[in-house]
């Protein structure tokens, strides 16, 4: 697996590449022939979302390609090696596109037989950036078959600097080359249109809205094959996207309405992920604490039953969401995402100018966490006071959330700190029970339980320092916001 990040060109048949030399030495040109083959969905589902799935022989590198979109001109990209079969996809790679397949069948869609000749930009044993250049013969299969012939340039960054890259993409313009339309070969030769977007009015509150709730649909796809990998904050990324979904549809329901459903099948979702999320944290917690001991201090396989045992219970956790990744429900809620970005149920107000109109919903969830909070404040019981100050922290969330999807980045930041103090709170009284969970396990085993105790008793403090902050934090973020609304 690596990240690609590359520059495209289209140029002409009598295109010449430009002297290189001045950016670095130049090795080359080095010539192969490269024929690949393309896989989607019979209705193109990989390509609408700049994925592409190939079969490819010839090259340095043959075999299969999965290429995912991160960012603008970056695209992660995993390898399988070369199977014999080209009617089958590897499963693994298949079940990492799952979220754009939903369960249609994978057929060869299209072939690019490439005759490539390739440039070397290097700095001593440094190589820099790779340029190709590129004749291609396309053939579309299916109903709309087709064959097409073109050229391109592609420099790719590989052990240098962006301002390599960029150099060499200003050189190769110079001699008359020019940013490529499309985003790959295969887009060129596939020519999809761009997806639909929501028929919102330039400048008002609907376009502000749904230009964020597509953003967040696009990073949770994107983070859908990186969660089956178990890849490193994945699961911490999708479950952020979900509940900036979910939390941007509560507080615009003015603007975006018949959202009920997806909602809760966005709360489902987070579920789903959660799990695995909280024993990451816990074990991540657990084992900055013990690192930070003495090792005279630590005492007992503690190590085994705060690392190993809750990774153990992460590798189970995957498995349960990679099974629900998998399911009917998943896709209809996928499905459903699609549906609201291309066709929302639009408001009258969501016509409206967005800055007066936005600012209203902003100013309107802020109120629900004074609200929260003065709530929770009236009730003279201390236990039940604690439990209704959580209602704060969440209210406090959905209020950056909202301030963050409308570009209100300093409301986001007060909002934040509101909800990173109680958060500090909760997951130290959390952090002491899951400890004293684990004493009386490791107790009944008959193990020393002392450094449980010595682990406890640094929560509690984490946990009542963070206490006693919170009213400061409190006021000085009520007076900022006021300025602010």
């Amino acid at each position: 697996m690596g990240i690609e990040i590359e520059d495209k060109f289209d140029v002409s048949d009598d295109y010449t590449v430009p002297d290189l030399s001045k950016i670095g030495e130049v090795a080359g040109p080095r010539s192969y022939q490269l024929v690949a083959l393309y896989y989607d969905t019979p209705d193109l589902r990989l390509a609408a979302r700049g994925v592409t799935l190939r079969r490819r022989r010839g090259g340095s590198d043959p075999g299969w390609h999965l290429k995912l979109p991160k960012a603008k001109g970056v695209r992660q990209e995993i390898t399988h090696p070369l199977t014999r079969s080209t009617k089958v996809v590897p499963a693994e790679l298949e079940q990492l596109v799952r979220a754009y397949t939903r369960g249609a069948e994978l057929t060869p869609v299209a072939e690019l037989d490439t005759r490539r000749s390739v440039l070397v930009v290097s700095a001593g044993e440094t190589r820099l950036v790779e340029i190709s250049d590129d004749r291609v013969k396309g053939t579309v299969f299916g109903e709309d078959s087709r064959v097409e012939r073109w050229r391109e340039v592609e420099a790719e960054l590989l052990d240098g600097e962006a301002a390599h890259l960029a150099k060499v993409g200003k050189r190769l313009k110079k001699a008359g080359a020019s940013p490529a339309a499309s985003a790959s070969k295969l887009a060129r030769l596939l020519a999809r249109p761009p997806r639909p977007g929501a028929p919102t009015q330039e400048g008002s509150a609907g376009e502000v809205v749904m230009d964020y709730l597509a953003g967040q649909v696009a990073a949770l796809l994107s983070q859908d094959p990186r969660v089956r990998r178990a890849e490193d904050d994945a699961v911490h990324q999708m479950r952020v996207a979900a509940r900036r979904m979910r939390s941007a549809l509560k507080a615009f329901k003015s603007i975006v309405a018949g959202t009920g459903q997806v909602q809760e099948e966005l709360r489902w979702i987070g579920a789903v992920l959660g799990e695995v999320r909280d024993l990451e944290v816990t074990r991540a917690r657990f084992a900055r604490l013990l690192k930070s001991l003495a090792p005279e201090l630590v005492h007992g396989p503690i190590a085994t039953r705060l690392g190993d045992d809750l990774l153990e219970r992460e590798h189970q956790g995957y498995a349960r969401i990679r099974e629900a990744l998998s399911g009917d429900r998943y896709y209809a809620l996928l499905n459903d995402l699609d549906a609201l970005v291309a066709d929302p149920e639009l408001t009258s107000a969501a016509g409206k100018a967005a800055e007066a109109t936005l600012t209203g919903v902003a100013a309107k969830n802020w109120k629900r966490v004074t609200d929260a909070y003065d709530y929770a404040q009236a009730i003279e019981d201390e236990e039940r006071r604690e439990i209704a100050m959580h209602d704060v922290r969440k209210a406090a969330k959905r209020a950056r959330y909202t301030a963050e999807a409308l570009g209100m980045g300093k409301l986001a930041k007060h909002a934040e700190a509101v909800q990173e103090v109680l958060g500090l709170y909760q997951d130290g009284v959390v952090a002491q029970e899951t400890l004293a969970k684990e004493a009386e396990n490791a107790r009944q085993a008959g193990e020393d339980t002392f450094t449980y105790g010595l682990l406890i008793g640094i929560e509690k403090t984490t946990a009542e320092r963070a206490h006693a902050e919170f009213p400061a934090v409190w006021d000085n973020t009520v007076e900022a916001v006021r300025k602010i609304l």
